[in-house]
């Protein structure tokens, strides 16, 4: 079968792009090795949070802020509820590199994030309990992705407008000349004038075989969901959250309790490495994965939070934790974007929109220049 354009890996980013392609009319075959939304990637769940002032850095803010319209405008065509404005509250020591990036992403870009001591924090949401080496940094305008139904709405989009999907299939070779690819599976053999490679933690081996090797690691995570008073920690009184501790990597993150589901906190530093096809360790198999949750909650929230349960999902970490966004230097119909490093979901709408742009015009409206291989 011959396609336009062919998406290996239809997860968050490889669904969005096969939406916005197949928008335009045109041909276009997602294969995923399994049936998204789905449990084996980073987009496992159930939320993520969405900051437009960014602590990882504001070279993310345009994106941010266009990944937030275009999440809007998915909530629109799709009729679903993709989007709580629960804002978020980031914390960290005042130096932290995390707290100024944040602080420089709002003046730069003049977003309305409040500054706040511990005492206001505490004292606005009754549910923590900061102590005053932190201060608070508050963006009334973001908020949740409920994660699940942002990749089926684009997946019931993108099918509704024409796009083939192949789930639970496994592709078992490429072949790329200088201007068309060869997709095969078990099944069946696709060609394509064009190749985008969305394939998270199964990225590595199939851009290893077209002769790229990318500093690459999967990692194992988990978070935990917490029993709470809902009258403290629902969602339209309590904020999604980011906690750096000072003098360290260590951070956590954290939802509101959404439809009576109870506080969910996670860490996004550490991990155990996996490797691609790798089944993941159940949830509570490492200590780690109970202990480190147990004693944030301990630490900062007021009131006793009894687990409730956990889950784990997939973090294909690059090597400088920012992501990786290109073409192949010796083929230009291969597009790729990985390494999203656990930080990457909020992005999905706009890196589709960019991917759609890569492999049509060759170029994006977003300036990608930051996420180049080149910087390797």
């Amino acid at each position: 079968m011959n396609f336009e354009i062919i998406i290996v890996g239809a997860g968050s980013m490889g669904m969005a792009a096969g939406y916005f392609l197949a928008s335009q009319g045109r041909k276009v075959l997602l294969i995923d090795a399994f049936d998204p939304p789905h449990t084996e990637g980073a987009h496992h769940g159930e939320t993520r949070i969405i900051r437009h002032a960014y602590g990882e850095g504001e070279n993310y803010v345009p994106m941010a802020l266009r990944a937030q319209e275009l999440w809007q405008d998915l909530e629109k065509k799709s009729n679903k509820k993709l989007f709580l404005q629960t804002g978020v509250l980031n914390v960290g020591d005042a130096d932290s590199e995390f707290i100024q990036n944040v602080k420089k992403s709002a003046e730069n870009y003049s977003l309305p994030v409040e500054v706040l001591t511990a005492a206001e924090m505490n004292e606005r949401w009754s549910g923590f309990q900061f102590s005053n080496d932190y201060i608070g940094c508050f963006e009334k305008n973001s908020g949740v992705l409920m994660v699940e139904e942002c990749v089926r709405a684009y997946r019931e989009l993108a099918e509704k407008n024409g796009a083939v999907l192949r789930t639970n299939t496994s592709v078992t070779a490429i072949e790329a000349s200088e201007s068309s690819v060869i997709v095969k599976t078990d099944n069946e053999t696709f060609t394509g004038e064009k190749l985008i490679v969305t394939a998270g933690r199964g990225s590595d081996p199939i851009l290893s075989a077209l002769g790229l090797e990318l500093p690459l690691q999967s990692m194992r995570k988990t978070f935990s969901w917490f029993d709470s008073d809902e009258a403290i920690y629902r969602a339209d009184v309590f904020p999604a959250f980011a906690v750096n501790y000072p003098d360290s990597d260590e951070l956590y993150y954290g939802f509101p309790s959404i439809d009576g589901a109870g506080v969910k906190i996670g860490r996004h530093d550490e991990g155990q490495p996996v490797k691609p096809g790798e089944t993941l360790a159940d949830y509570g198999t490492f200590p780690e994965d109970e202990q480190d949750v147990k004693s944030f909650a301990a630490k900062f929230m007021s009131q006793k939070l009894p687990l409730k349960l956990g889950k784990t999902c997939v973090y294909t970490n690059s090597s400088d934790s920012d992501f990786i966004i290109d073409r192949h230097p010796e083929l230009n119909h291969v597009i790729f974007a990985c390494g999203f490093s656990g930080h990457g979901f909020k992005f999905a709408s706009a890196v589709g929109e960019i991917l759609s742009q890569l492999a049509v015009d060759g170029k994006s409206e977003q300036d990608i220049s930051d996420f180049s291989m080149d910087r390797f």
